[in-house]
């Protein structure tokens, strides 16, 4: 394993973010926090968190995370747009619950028709 092959962790109650080793095998993600013991979510490598004291920061994190978006590179650089407040939060949800198009797919849309 490579020093430099690292990607980010998060444990959402804790507010907090880990950067470690990529898993060795395909499915060993398993991490825990070691502030509180519960599993980690593996967000990636282009992640970077918002501050301990960004509330609104954390909340927006929460919804893309169970909504399944994380944060890998692609072959040009980043992970693409990821929005960053509430507001544009609630208007890809509303966007999203409108026309019928897939939550995910509307909250990573950089611009809304």
């Amino acid at each position: 394993m490579f020093g430099h092959a690292r990607t980010s962790y998060v444990c959402l109650p804790c507010r907090a973010s880990y950067k470690q080793a990529y898993p060795a095998r395909s499915g060993d993600h398993e991490r825990r926090c070691p502030g509180c013991a519960e599993p980690l979510i593996h967000v990636g490598s282009a992640f970077a968190p918002p501050s301990k004291r960004d509330r609104e920061g954390w909340r927006v994190l929460s919804v893309l995370l169970n909504a399944g978006i994380r944060f890998h590179k692609s072959c040009c650089g980043g992970p693409g747009y990821r929005p960053r407040t509430l507001r544009e939060v609630k208007e890809r949800m509303a966007y999203a619950q409108a026309t019928g198009e897939p939550v995910a797919r509307a909250l990573v849309r950089r611009t809304l028709p």
